[in-house]
């Protein structure tokens, strides 16, 4: 008989990370929209929008990456798979991605366009990139208990 049960974490540090993980998502996605918008129209509005969605969601992705970091490479590191490890980095280049558009966008009007918009895309595609291979793989979870 075969018994897979996935490995305890922290119930705190899972509600933490669930809880805030996705608003960085949104945040990136909002400011990717606002930067596409702001490229269409040149009105500044949707460049200093843009702006602050990407400061938000830096700040919004701390606790989920310091969470992450700890399950992955540290507490749970026997237990974290290659999947788990792919999905940290992408994020962690995400991230980096991110704190260069924040100063991208610290630039004065039409001087943010293209290479703003292009970070900007490049955050969101990473983070998808890792959510989609992170619900790839619990999708392919089977947990098989007999008695």
């Amino acid at each position: 008989m075969s018994s897979s049960i996935e490995p305890r974490r922290s119930v705190v540090a899972n509600s933490l990370y669930g809880l805030l993980n996705p608003i960085p998502f949104g945040l990136f996605v909002a400011a990717l929209i606002f930067d596409v918008t702001y490229f269409r129209s040149g009105t500044m509005l949707w460049n200093k929008g843009a702006a602050w969605l990407i400061t938000l969601g830096l700040l919004f992705a701390l606790i989920p990456r310091v969470v992450n970091l700890t399950q992955v490479w540290i507490t749970s590191r026997r237990f974290a798979t290659s999947t788990d490890r792919l999905d940290f980095w992408l994020n962690l280049f995400a991230i980096v991605a991110a704190i260069f558009n924040a100063f991208v966008h610290t630039r004065d009007a039409f001087a943010v366009m293209p290479t703003g918009m292009w970070l900007s895309m490049c955050t969101v595609v990473l983070l998808a990139i890792g959510r989609v291979a992170v619900g790839v793989q619990s999708s392919g979870r089977t947990v098989v208990v007999h008695e």
